[in-house]
């Protein structure tokens, strides 16, 4: 378990009194970090929760968002680049103390992102490299803190884009077009002086 969270388990524990069962966090806590997952607190002054299975790829799929499922102040849940499907994003619906979420690279659609809108604290989400339409980003037009969006190898459209930007404009969002642009215009020389 992580130290900052152990740290925080055992004081709870303490206060508790000895031979106390494990509360439902820390139960909670262990299935997460059996399955891969990582959580630790946000600072040492600050006992908010960040969870996180990035790093755990594929082999993370919807049934370790049950764990998730009601561990109080998670603030940051990184599922990038898991095998995270809608049906998984049902079990974080709940999950309302929420400002920064990683999907990107995982089977998430535009079904699923329904699943975010009672999310009303997130600032941050990471769609980049999903099957996200602009369907999907018209469930996202209620999100009003939402600050930064990753769209980057999605379907959206400039329509979309544009759409949503407007129902939050201060949304600063990042499609990667402009990336796509600069590429186009670098090769572009090197096509002409090869023509000649």
């Amino acid at each position: 378990m992580n130290s900052f969270v152990s740290a925080l388990f055992f004081l709870q524990a303490d206060a508790q009194g000895k031979g106390q069962p494990a509360s439902p966090d820390q139960q909670k806590v262990a299935v997460i970090e059996k399955a891969g997952g990582r959580v630790a607190v946000i600072a040492q002054n600050d006992n908010r929760l960040e969870v996180d299975f990035h790093l755990q790829g594929a082999s993370v799929g919807d049934a370790a968002l049950a764990s998730i499922a009601g561990l109080k102040d998670v603030v940051h849940l990184n599922l990038g680049k898991t095998s995270i499907t809608d049906a998984g994003l049902a079990q974080i619906k709940g999950m309302t103390t929420l400002t920064r979420l990683h999907l990107e690279q995982t089977k998430i659609t535009d079904k699923g992102l329904a699943n975010l809108k009672g999310l009303t604290a997130l600032e941050y989400l990471n769609l980049y490299g999903t099957e996200i339409t602009d369907k999907g980003l018209d469930e996202l037009a209620g999100l009003s803190n939402l600050k930064g969006l990753y769209l980057w190898q999605t379907k959206v459209t400039e329509e979309g884009v544009s759409k949503l930007k407007k129902a939050l404009p201060k949304l600063d969002i990042v499609t990667g077009w402009e990336q796509k642009e600069k590429l186009k215009e670098k090769e572009e020389p090197k096509e002409k002086e090869e023509k000649k």
